[in-house]
C-alpha cells in the first residue's frame, strides 16, 4: 500500500466553496485532497449532483461522491439575512473563497469581489463562469456541452473524420477550469500574503478552453504575415486513432526520428527511412494521411500481444486500447491505486478516484464526502451563533442539521 502523506501542503488553509455541479467541486476537492479545510456552503436541496445516478441513500449521487470528499457541509437558505450573515462570518475567517456564479448574479447576491472583500480585505477570491466580461456572451449561462461547441471541438471531430459533430465524452471544459482554478487559487493565496490585500481570480470556461484548443489548431497561423493555415494536421488526420491489428486495436506513437529509424527496418521498410513522406518529423506531420495509412497496412497482419511486446523491445510508446473496465483492471491502475475502495458510515463499501498528486513520495489519504447539512451545526457553532439561534433556524426551515452518521 502506498505511503500516505503525513502533511499536507494546503494544512490551515480554509476555503469557502459556493460552488455546484462540477468545474468548482472538482478544483475544491483538489484542494481539500491538499489539506485545505473546505466548507462546501450547499442549498437547502443540495448540490445538483447530489441527486445524479444511483446512490444507496438519496442525496449522495456518485457524481457527487466523487467530487466532494473531505469537504464540510453547511446547508442553508440563503436568502435569510440570518443565514446570509452567518456566512459573512464564515467568510470572514476563511483565506479562500470560490463561488460559479454570473458576475451580475453575484452581485446581486453580495457575493462579488467588492463585497466579500470588504468582509475580509485578505481573502482570496475565485469566480469561475461561462464567458469573459469584456465579451457580447458576458452574461450568458454555460454547460459544458455548450463552451464545448463554441471552442470548436465537435467541429474539429468533423475534420477528423467523425460523421457528425459530436462533443468529447468527459466533462472536459468542466474538468480543464476546475483543474485551472485548482492551480490559480494557491498563486492567490501568495500574492494576498506577500501583499497583504484581496485577490481576485477571475476563470471564464470559454476562455480557457478556447485557449487550448488555438494553442494547438493555431498553428500555421503564428506568423501573421505568413500563408499558413489554420489547424495542425496531426491532430487533424482520419487516422488518427487506434490500429486495428489481427484481433484488436492498438494504441502507438512511432513519432520522431528515432522512432522510425528503429521502427522501419524491423518491418522490412528501410526504402522509406529517405523518402520523402517519412524522411523527417515535419515531413511526416504534413503527409500524416499517408504515414497511418503505412501503419495500419503493417498492423494489422499481427495480434495485439505481439506488437505490444514488438513496440516494447523498440522503446517506441504503446498501449493497449483499454474499455472503462479494463481502465480500472489496468495494471498501471491497481500498481497506482488509483481506484481506492473505502467504508462509508451510510453507502457501505465505496470506489473512489484517488488525487494522482505524488507529494514528497507519498500519495494523499482520502476524506470522505459528506451528508447533506452534516456539519451544519458545528460551522454555524464556530461562526459565533448560539444553540438558541440555530434551533429557530432548523424549525423555520433555513438550515439543514443533518446528523454526522
Amino acid at each position: 500500500m502506498a505511503q500516505k502523506a503525513a502533511s499536507k501542503p494546503l494544512d490551515g488553509i480554509r476555503v469557502v466553496d459556493l460552488t455546484t455541479v462540477l468545474m468548482g467541486p472538482l478544483c475544491t476537492q483538489i484542494l481539500a485532497d491538499s489539506g485545505a479545510e473546505v466548507i462546501k456552503v450547499e442549498p437547502m436541496a443540495g448540490d445538483t449532483t447530489r441527486h445524479i445516478g444511483p446512490s444507496v441513500t438519496s442525496g449522495m449521487g456518485p457524481l457527487f461522491m466523487n467530487l466532494n470528499r473531505g469537504k464540510k457541509t453547511l446547508s442553508m437558505d440563503l436568502a435569510d439575512p440570518r443565514c446570509r450573515e452567518a456566512l459573512d462570518k464564515i467568510i470572514a475567517k476563511a483565506d479562500v473563497v470560490v463561488h460559479n456564479l454570473r458576475p451580475r448574479a453575484a452581485q446581486r447576491r453580495g457575493l462579488d469581489f467588492e463585497r466579500l472583500a470588504s468582509v475580509n480585505p485578505k481573502i482570496v477570491f475565485c469566480n469561475l463562469y461561462g464567458y469573459g466580461q469584456k465579451g457580447p456572451y458576458r452574461d450568458r449561462p454555460a454547460y459544458d456541452d455548450l463552451i464545448q461547441g463554441a471552442c470548436g471541438l465537435p467541429y474539429l471531430q468533423t475534420l477528423a473524420g467523425s460523421h457528425s459533430p459530436r462533443y468529447v465524452p468527459i466533462n472536459m471544459a468542466d474538468r480543464i477550469v476546475g483543474l485551472y482554478a485548482a492551480a490559480a487559487i494557491p498563486i492567490g493565496l501568495l500574492a494576498a500574503r506577500q501583499t497583504g490585500q484581496a485577490q481576485k481570480v477571475e476563470l471564464p470556461m470559454f476562455e480557457v478552453l478556447a485557449s487550448l484548443v488555438l494553442g494547438d489548431h493555431l498553428y500555421g497561423t503564428t506568423s501573421v504575415d505568413g500563408d499558413g493555415a489554420l489547424g495542425y494536421p496531426r491532430l487533424l488526420s482520419h487516422d488518427r486513432r487506434p490500429f486495428k491489428t489481427r484481433n484488436g486495436h492498438i494504441c502507438v506513437a512511432v513519432y520522431n526520428d528515432n522512432h522510425w529509424r528503429r521502427f522501419l527496418p524491423k518491418v522490412g521498410r528501410e526504402d522509406l527511412l529517405d523518402h520523402p513522406h517519412f524522411s523527417s518529423i515535419n515531413a511526416r506531420v504534413v503527409h500524416i494521411d499517408s504515414v497511418s495509412a503505412l501503419m495500419s497496412d503493417i498492423l494489422k497482419e499481427q495480434d495485439t500481444a505481439y506488437w505490444m511486446d514488438f513496440f516494447d523491445d523498440l522503446d517506441i510508446p504503446v498501449s493497449p486500447m483499454n474499455s472503462l473496465q479494463e481502465l480500472i483492471d489496468d495494471p498501471q491502475t491497481r500498481a497506482s491505486e488509483l481506484v481506492v475502495e473505502q467504508d462509508h458510515p451510510t453507502e457501505g463499501r465505496t470506489r473512489a478516484i484517488a488525487n494522482p498528486m505524488v507529494w514528497n513520495d507519498a500519495s494523499f489519504e482520502l476524506g470522505l464526502p459528506p451528508k447533506l447539512g452534516q456539519h451544519t451545526e458545528e460551522l454555524l457553532r464556530d461562526a459565533g451563533l448560539t444553540d438558541a439561534q440555530i434551533g429557530a433556524l432548523a424549525v423555520e426551515g433555513s438550515i439543514s442539521l443533518a446528523k454526522t452518521p
